[in-house]
């Protein structure tokens, strides 16, 4: 049972995405802004990070860049999982370090699939 971060202000996706995700067999910690989202990465340091783009105060692209840059997270893999669907977001978003990038709307087995790829 791997640990997953889940970054998600929008209450019905984060209930959604945290229903498919512990029906998959992993522990949710779940955080509605990137900022906090920061500091539980270094506490808990969960398995992966699973975020949204669009979020208050700070971008799941910077919440990714943070990550990445600081050397007691950057192994953590990160899945953009967002409605951002155009190939100029998926190519940025790659290119601030996530590694994998899903678009909503997105299947239980998309995400739960995404989620045990990335811990294995």
């Amino acid at each position: 049972m791997s640990k997953v971060l889940l970054v998600e202000d929008n209450p019905s996706q984060s209930e959604l995405m945290k229903g498919y995700l512990r029906e998959g067999g992993h522990t949710v910690i779940h955080i509605n802004n990137a900022k906090e989202a920061l500091n539980k990465a270094l506490e808990h340091k969960p398995d992966v990070i699973v975020t949204d783009v669009v979020m208050p105060g700070m971008s799941g692209f910077e919440l990714c860049r943070r990550i990445k840059n600081n050397p007691s997270t950057a192994k953590i893999p990160i899945i953009i999982c967002s409605s951002k669907d155009q190939e100029i977001d998926r190519l940025w978003g790659m290119k601030q370090g996530a590694d994998t990038y899903l678009t909503k709307p997105f299947s239980r087995e998309q995400l739960v699939r995404a989620v045990n790829l990335a811990v294995v």
